[in-house]
């Protein structure tokens, strides 16, 4: 098949998976750090509005990750324009991770103008750099839509307490609700995916993948740091440390254990595409958020391991391992039309067994039983989809 480059900046699309460049890799450890933000400062505020803060905040994160993304499988990030583009990102997204900790006090402004710049500015340019594209119609209306959000986003800076948590919370609606109807607008109508969002499904699989292993490299980083500053190497840490390394290993088999594979494919044969690869991007944003939660349950667990632990701590310690077996359910379903037995037979399992135990038994021991419960679900998805691996 002869490569055919439609613009200048675009991928090339010749038949063969886009394999990911090494600027994105680049661009992909700045969210090494802004996931450990996130995780820190919910650590710090394990409240109902500490908790509800930080999945604003993780929101924010994804969706800056998320756009670029796409770019990036539209246009060719070895074409210096685009590199441009995303030194620009990432120099944004690293102030933004930097101001984390204070975006509900002394930094909200640093957080949403750099937010806002980041979204609107990439928007800005690959709109100007266009032309007459097919794409140029679809870039407007993210343009739109990113410079509604980005008022939301500098007015919530110049408020305060819960005003600018509910201008935040708007803004995020606007930049994550808005591509499921097509960025519609007055008088620019709105974008079909099966037109406007022609993907390389390999290429955004493989994103989302490496987006994975940064978010488990974090539970590594967090486990590893929190044995370091433990005063005594007592048995207990020590068991506390290889039970949250265990989880860590359970959610990657449960992960990448065929779906990868599985998922690059449905895309490719998807009649829309575009429909797919976005419906995989609602989805991650549940999938990462609950490792992330596991990876805070972990340095709970690791600093008190033989303590009883409080119920915003219990709420921790569950609540990540059920959304994550919720979230990759949902992922499963789009790859092979069902929800796997074991995902809802693990997520049913979780509360009935953790919850009545958790006043009369260690940390320690109710994250093992959480950990071992997800070993299961991989071990039994292991054999039910042993037939299907290819040799």
């Amino acid at each position: 098949m002869k490569a055919e480059r439609p613009h200048p900046l675009m991928r090339v699309r010749d038949g063969h998976e886009a394999s990911v460049s090494y600027v994105e890799l680049l661009f992909d450890l700045i969210y090494v750090f802004a996931i450990i933000q996130v995780s820190h400062f919910l650590l710090d505020n394990l409240s109902l509005l500490g908790a509800t803060q930080a999945l604003l905040m993780w929101f924010a994160v994804w969706l800056g990750w998320q756009y670029s993304a796409w770019v990036t499988n539209w246009f060719d990030p070895d074409t210096a324009p685009i590199r441009l583009v995303l030194f620009g990102t990432m120099a944004l997204a690293l102030m933004m991770a930097a101001a984390l900790p204070e975006a509900f006090e002394s930094r909200g402004m640093v957080f949403a103008g750099c937010f806002a710049a980041m979204q609107v500015g990439r928007a800005v340019f690959i709109r100007l750099s266009l032309g007459n594209h097919p794409l140029r119609d679809n870039y407007s209306r993210i343009l739109g839509w990113a410079c509604i959000a980005a008022v939301l986003w500098i007015a919530g800076g110049l408020a305060e307490g819960g005003l600018r948590l509910g201008l935040w919370a708007l803004a995020v609606l606007c930049e994550y609700v808005s591509p499921m109807f097509g960025f519609p607008l007055p008088g620019l109508g709105r974008s079909r995916s099966d037109r406007d969002w022609d993907i390389e499904g390999g290429h955004l699989i493989e994103r989302c993948a490496l987006f994975m292993i940064i978010a488990l490299g974090e539970t590594i980083l967090i486990t590893g740091a929190s044995l370091a500053h433990a005063e005594q190497w007592a048995s207990s840490t020590l068991l506390a440390f290889g039970v949250a390394f265990l989880e860590t290993v359970a959610m990657w088999w449960v992960y990448f254990h065929l779906t990868i594979r599985d998922a690059a494919r449905v895309i490719t044969d998807a009649k829309d595409p575009g429909k797919i690869g976005a419906y995989f991007h609602y989805i991650h944003v549940i999938i990462l958020g609950s490792v992330i939660l596991c990876a805070v349950g972990s340095e709970l667990v690791i600093a008190h391991p033989t303590g009883h632990l409080s119920s915003q701590a219990l709420i921790v310690l569950l609540a990540g391992p059920m959304l994550f077996l919720a979230g990759m359910g949902v992922y499963k379903f789009i790859v092979y039309g069902r929800i796997p037995l074991s995902h809802l037979m693990g997520l049913c399992l979780l509360p009935v067994m953790m919850w009545p135990l958790a006043e009369f038994h260690s940390a320690l021991l109710l994250q093992g039983m959480s950990t071992a419960l997800l070993m299961g679900v991989g071990f039994w998805e292991m054999l039910s989809r042993r037939g299907s691996i290819r040799t």
